[in-house]
């Protein structure tokens, strides 16, 4: 006997499948999650021309999203703006690879209170032109990143980087400059985290 069971009892596990109603209402709920974390808000979204964006990209609140000309935003992306102020500013030609997370609303932590009942802490994330972002990069909210920076796969950016600076790391330090000068590059990393 093959594995999974015979010819007959497979076909059977397969028209219960298809039949299995639970199968029509989850995908009902995919297609209801995909029209308001993508094509409703990609609508809303301030879209420069030629843009690349995957069709899994994920928005919260497009309206306060702003994403420059030829910018590539990648498979499943998530770009969170804030609910009433915290905006996301995207440069011209900024290439974001596979799932960077981008936040600009976070929940407070005062004791006493239940996170999510916690008011939002909202501020605007500025992403400059020519940037790249590697797979899996977070941005926090707050945060500034400059023209012609490159953060490494996995970085978790919590504060501001200067123009041309390459940072990786959790969180993110400047490890280097896309210019090539180490005394920059130094200069750069004290500025930010001295």
């Amino acid at each position: 006997m093959r594995a999974g069971g015979t010819t007959g009892e497979r076909i059977v596990k397969a028209v219960r499948s298809v039949l299995d109603p639970r199968i029509y209402v989850h995908g009902l709920k995919l297609l209801h999650y995909f029209n308001y974390t993508h094509v409703s808000q990609r609508s809303k979204v301030d879209m420069g021309e030629k843009v690349a964006f995957a069709p899994n990209v994920s928005i919260v609140n497009g309206e306060r999203v702003r994403i420059g000309d030829r910018a590539h935003i990648g498979a499943r992306c998530h770009l969170w703006a804030g609910n009433s102020v915290g905006r996301i500013d995207i440069g011209e030609d900024a290439l974001f690879g596979p799932e960077v997370f981008i936040t600009a609303s976070n929940y407070g932590t005062e004791p006493g209170q239940v996170i999510m009942h916690q008011p939002k802490i909202e501020r605007d994330v500025r992403i400059g032109r020519d940037v790249w972002l590697g797979a899996r990069v977070m941005v926090m909210p707050g945060v500034t990143i400059g023209d012609g920076c490159v953060v490494a796969a996995g970085a978790v950016v919590t504060k501001d980087l200067p123009p041309g600076a390459i940072a990786a790391g959790v969180p993110a330090r400047i490890v280097g400059s896309r210019d090539g000068d180490p005394t920059r590059s130094r200069q750069a990393g004290a500025m930010v985290h001295g």
